[in-house]
Order: structure tokens, then sequence, then C-alpha cells
């Protein structure tokens, strides 16, 4: 099973530059892109590929969105950062369109996922201490196993994923780990009075599209308000109309206390995330407790605007429903020995690949890079198939054709 891994010359030059010059925090499929439109990116030889990462769903509205394009230039042609030493024309609108878009009292403007994800754990800690009652210095948050809500030193402390964790403590205390998808275990660890938050993904994408039992959520938010507990959705990746709603709690009709996004706020721009909360949880930050020089800027509130403008216009949630149903249909149809499970909801889908050769995912990737299609292995045995939200039936069984062409590979 050796996967033939055609470089040219152009490729092992800027490979060898990364290789040299960068730090090694990461370990790319062997293919060096220089262009993007909608579902497809093209290496530096012109080979054009089907994107089935969309930028860990960062570019849901597809590459290069022309509309989000001509607003990410004719806004920085303007202004483009303020700081929030001062106002700018931008930011309150913003604010105004998305509060008024998810159903929130206000918004705390970020750049990239993780700082949301620590605005929301900050957030969390303050409102248990000063509306809750909690102790200070007592509160605790619950998140789940498998979680993946980032890197930074905060949020490794809560992972069980031991390659992030080795040699980076000491870990922040204060969070309780239980099973995903476990009520019973939810409601045994909400009985602990200093809880002040739940931290959950709808969908856990990192770990593999795990998608949990229905009504999961549903019963996780009444368990959490019955316990004057804040439940805080982490839809960074499952959010924008990735999984077939614009929100993966939608599917529930689950408003979170919390709501944090990111990724496709920008279209694929630049780093945009936000976090959203009522007033009572809001307005426990005060000015100076927490911030960031490019929160809020005036070019991120006009892309992050036109890019939500153009998930509605474009009806991509309702697309990626119908797309997703189908991919999920056809790559079972394939019938291949070497797919164990097919998952997922709208077009946020993994593969778990069964085979003898703990690399086979990697393999099988390397093939459909070959093949005209990239895909990223996680957690070793899946595979993450998730498009940009503008793909079409067509396009689709395209797609289809070059993964179980791909699969022999494995053979």
């Amino acid at each position: 099973m050796n996967t033939i891994i055609n470089m040219s010359q152009n490729t092992t030059y800027y490979l060898e530059l990364e290789e040299r010059y960068g730090a090694h925090n990461y370990h790319p499929i062997p293919v060096v892109l220089e262009r993007g439109e909608g579902v497809y990116v093209w290496d530096i030889d012109g080979k054009r590929y089907y994107d089935f990462l969309s930028g860990y769903s960062a570019v849901n509205q597809g590459h290069c969105h022309p509309k989000i394009v001509q607003s990410f230039i004719e806004q920085s042609q303007k202004l483009t950062l303020t700081s929030r030493a001062f106002y700018n024309n931008l930011l309150g609108e913003y604010e105004k369109y998305i509060t008024q878009l998810f159903g929130y009292d206000k918004v705390l403007p970020m750049n990239s996922g993780v700082e949301a994800v620590e605005t929301a754990i900050k957030l969390c800690r303050k409102w248990g201490y000063e509306v809750k009652g909690i102790k200070e210095d007592n509160a605790k948050i619950i998140v789940c196993e498998g979680n993946f809500h980032g890197r930074t030193s905060t949020v490794i402390s809560f992972s069980n994923d031991a390659l992030a964790k080795k040699n980076f403590g000491p870990f922040m205390p204060g969070f309780i780990s239980i099973p995903y998808n476990d009520l019973n275990a939810l409601a045994n660890a909400l009985s602990d009075k200093e809880v002040s938050g739940f931290l959950v993904e709808p969908i856990q994408g990192e770990a593999g599209v795990i998608v949990p039992d229905e009504g999961y959520l549903s019963k996780a938010k009444q368990l959490c308000k019955d316990a004057d507990v804040l439940f805080i959705a982490d839809e960074i990746q499952t959010g924008l109309a990735r999984t077939g709603k614009l929100l993966a709690c939608d599917h529930e009709n689950v408003k979170p206390d919390i709501l944090i996004l990111g990724k496709a706020l920008s279209g694929g721009m630049m780093p945009v995330s936000a976090v959203l909360a009522d007033d009572e949880v809001m307005m426990t930050i005060k000015p100076g407790e927490h911030g960031s020089t490019y929160g809020g800027n005036p070019l991120a509130c006009k892309v992050a605007i036109t890019s939500l403008q153009v998930l509605k216009d474009e009806k991509m949630a309702e697309n990626a429903a119908a797309m997703g149903k189908l991919l999920r249909a056809e790559l079972e149809k394939i019938g291949s020995l070497h797919i164990a499970t097919v998952r997922g909801r709208g077009l946020l889908n993994a593969i778990v690949i069964d085979h003898r050769n703990k690399d086979a995912a990697w393999e099988l990737c390397l093939a459909l890079k070959e093949n005209g299609l990239l895909a990223k292995p996680t957690h070793g045995d899946k595979i993450r198939f998730a498009p940009p939200l503008v793909i079409n039936k067509e396009q689709i069984m395209e797609c289809i054709k070059i993964i179980s062409k791909s699969l022999s590979v494995l053979d």
C-alpha cells in the first residue's frame, strides 16, 4: 500500500522552504496552493482540486466569494483599524446585525476562535461570581472528553489529547471533564453548586465528527437551566450553515446562554470571532477587564456582515442539508470494506477507516490528492469530508467517483 506522491520541483522548493524556516507544528498534505474559487483550489503547477476541508469550515461561503472580496477591498481602502480606544462607524452596525440575527442582547468581538473560547470562559466565571454567587476562585466549568476548543494554555488544560498536553504544564484548574453525549454524567456533575458553565461542541469536529444522540443538546440545556448553570455552545466549526441550519443547536431549537462563533464569520478572509450573550451575562464584563487591539476592527465588521448576509441570501444552510444527505448516501453506496463508518450532519461529515495499517487514512488522503480532492485525517483513522457549502449535486457525484477510485489504494 504505497501511494506514489508526484511532486514537482516547484512544490519541493516551497516544502523545503517551510521545513527550513517554519516551526514544525503542523504536518500538512504535500500540496502547495496558490489560488481558490468556490469549491476549488489550484496548486502552483495549475492542478485543480476539490477542497473537502474548507479551511476547517472557515470558507463555508466558498473560496474568494466575490461579494466578500469586494467588501474586503472597499473597506481596506477606507479604514482597517482604530483599536477600541476610539469608536468607528462600522462596529455598532455589525453589533446590531449579528445580535439581531442570532437573538442576543450583546456581542463581544474577538479575532481567532480560541480567543473567543477564552472570552467565553472568562465571561462564564465572572457571571458565576457576580450573579450566581459562587465563592471567588472556586468556579468550575464542565467540559467533554474528546473536546477540541483550541490550543492555548487554558484550553489544553481541559483537553484529554495527550499530544496537546505533554510538556506544556502546569495546567489551569477549574474544569470538570465528563463523557460526551452522556446526560447522566452531566446531571451528576451539575450537582456541584460551584459549577458556573457547561462548554460543549454541538458536534465534536476534531474528534471525528461525533454527532450526539437526538435530544442530547435540548436535554443538556434544560439540565443546565435547572441547575442555574450557563450552557455555552462552541459553534466555531459547526455554526454558520455548516450542518444544514444556521447553528447546529438550531436542530434542537436550543438557544445557548453563551454562543461562540468564528471561522466562516469572515468567509475565510481574516480572523474574526464573536461571543454572544444576553445582558445578565455580558454586562458583568466592565471596561478594562477584557479586550483586543484588533477585535471589532472596521475591516472585520464589514467583512463579517457581508459573510453572514451571503449565507442567508444564497441559502447555504438549505444547500448544506441537501448536499450532505446526498454525500452520505453516496458514500454508503460505495460499499467499501475500508469504510467502517459514515457519519455527519449537513456538510460536516467524516468516514472512519477500517484497515490494519495505522497510516491508512493518511495514505488514502495522499491518493485523494493525486486524484484531485483534498482532505486530511484527524485522530489517525478518521477523515473529514466538509466541502464549501456552495457545492452542487454534479460536483458531489464527481467527488464520489474520486473517493471510490482512491479507496483502491487500501486494497
